[in-house]
């Protein structure tokens, strides 16, 4: 019995090593996928400011645009700032979408370069890029991605966020484009008639970071890390940002909506300008975000009007932040039945894959601050107010023709069509 508790005693130890092991290594930051392993190191290059990642990006697709295209590969730009010139690598379709991926490569201008595939994903695919001889990295900026769809090659340039690439100020910078493009949608659906309050603004704004959190990776990575890249990308692609992203629902853009959704609220809001068709209306960031804020809005009509929403808001069991998450990804007619049936074990009724989505959500909402700055509308309702039957049925009108009817979509964030 001894030798068993000792044995026991021993197996926890190292379970708990093991664990603390995994929790420091699941934390990686950028500096840290630059490690080859645990005996090479590539040289990280020095922090490159915004403004020249841009005057780079341009010249990236310059020179891109001047390399034959080829609808099999893959054609990565990579600036080596120690040098000052930028070099070509062509990399088979197959190989690039290789997580883990090390290879050798010569460059269109002689350079010795060796490739690893951080992250596979289309166009958002992650690389490191470095010297074979000295070992210092290089800034991977654009790839022009051959897409095929409907039998025809197109051409998709893009940037990812790789790990040479992501910084505070880029992020910083990703986080003023989506105030600016919010701001823009809000502006022109108030010229419409139509008035978004600024905290549901505030958390559309976190919606389009949650709606690019790979799940995995929020489990096992450094979650604040996670949601700089996302930003990241905004910065670096600004209205091409996830132009190219599509999920196994048909989901599209920078809001991940489905055409059914799409149809409705353009339905519903006639005296609204959207465009017509979808794909065109989700790769505009500026239309995507009116859609978005649309659904937002009319959700919360919606909920409010309900008595068991009323409660739960009332009592503490649910806060319209998390509700309006779970509507977002979910079905938010459902809301009220689990708030009725659940009580406050509501968030163990919703979906699995929801549930997931609140914890993402909540995530990012504690560690990203937007500025709304000045010309944002200011909210003028509150929580608890109880809503009129006139207002019941104006949200009810709106909402039932069509959100009764969305199923659960799951959500698979960044990916991009191939």
């Amino acid at each position: 019995m001894r030798r068993f508790s000792k044995f026991l005693m021993q197996a926890c130890v190292c379970l708990f090593v093991a664990t603390l092991t995994f929790a420091q290594t699941a934390h990686t930051s950028g500096e840290a996928l630059l490690m080859a392993s645990a005996s090479e190191k590539i040289a990280r290059p020095d922090v490159m400011p915004v403004a020249q990642i841009n005057e780079q990006l341009v010249a990236a697709k310059r020179t891109l645009q001047t390399q034959d295209f080829s609808t099999s590969a893959v054609q990565l730009a990579a600036f080596n700032s120690t040098t000052g010139q930028m070099n070509v690598l062509s990399i088979d379709k197959d190989s690039f979408l290789t997580k883990g991926g090390d290879y050798q490569m010569v460059s269109n201008l002689g350079a010795n370069l060796r490739v690893r595939i951080v992250r596979a994903n289309g166009v958002n695919t992650a690389v490191i890029v470095s010297d074979a001889a000295t070992r210092k990295a290089l800034y991977p900026l654009m790839v022009r991605y051959p897409i095929e769809k409907a039998g025809t090659v197109q051409q998709a340039f893009y940037v990812s966020a790789h790990p040479a690439l992501v910084t505070e100020e880029l992020a910083a910078s990703g986080k003023a484009y989506v105030s600016s493009m919010l701001n823009q949608a809000s502006q022109s659906l108030a010229a419409d008639g139509v008035h978004i309050p600024a905290d549901l603004i505030e958390i559309a704004s976190h919606l389009v970071i949650v709606e690019h959190t790979d799940h995995k990776r929020f489990r096992e990575e450094n979650r604040e890390d996670i949601s700089a890249e996302v930003l990241s990308l905004y910065a670096l692609n600004r209205g091409d940002t996830y132009r190219y992203s599509v999920s196994s629902a048909g989901a599209g853009g920078m809001i991940q909506m489905i055409p059914k959704t799409y149809a409705a609220i353009r339905q519903q809001h006639p005296n609204v300008s959207l465009h017509s068709d979808f794909v065109r209306g989700m790769q505009d960031h500026t239309n995507a975000l009116k859609a978005q804020l649309l659904y937002i809005n009319d959700t919360w009509k919606f909920l409010q009007s309900q008595d068991e929403v009323q409660h739960a808001l009332s009592s503490g069991t649910a806060t319209k932040t998390e509700l309006l998450a779970a509507g977002y990804n979910s079905n938010p007619y459902r809301l009220p039945g689990y708030l009725a049936n659940g009580g406050s074990g509501w968030r163990s009724l919703i979906p699995a894959e929801t549930q997931m989505y609140l914890s993402i959500y909540q995530a990012v909402d504690s560690h990203v601050e937007f500025d709304r700055g000045a010309n944002l509308p200011e909210s003028n309702d509150t929580l608890t107010v109880s809503p009129s039957a006139s207002l019941a049925g104006e949200a009810t009108a709106t909402l039932i023709s069509w959100v009764g009817n969305l199923l659960p979509r799951p959500s698979l964030p960044n990916i991009s069509i191939r």
